[in-house]
C-alpha cells in the first residue's frame, strides 16, 4: 500500500499515516523499514508500507519505506553536438 505522512513525532517515536484510500494509521518507530528514518518535518511525505490490525479499532502500518522519487528529466541540448 501506499500513502502520505500527516507527522510523525521522533521524541514520542511514533506518528499517523493517511492512506490513499483515506484510511489514517499508526506508525511506531519499531514500524519502520531498515535504514528509513523521519524527522519532526515530514507532513506529505510519500510513504510505503503494510498495514496489519492492532488494538480492536485501530490498524496499524509497518515496514514502512519511503517511496523513490522520480528524477526530473532533463531537457534535451539542440544544436549542440
Amino acid at each position: 500500500m501506499e500513502g502520505t505522512m500527516i507527522w510523525f513525532n521522533s521524541a514520542k517515536r511514533h506518528g499517523f499515516i493517511q492512506t490513499d484510500e483515506a484510511e489514517r494509521l499508526r506508525i511506531e518507530e519499531a514500524g519502520l523499514a531498515r535504514g528509513t528514518l523521519f524527522g519532526d518535518r515530514c507532513r506529505g511525505t510519500r510513504v510505503r508500507f503494510e498495514s496489519v490490525s492492532g488494538e480492536p479499532g485501530e490498524a496499524r502500518a509497518v515496514d514502512v519505506s519511503l517511496v523513490p522519487l522520480m528524477a526530473a528529466r532533463r531537457a534535451r541540448l539542440r544544436g549542440r553536438r
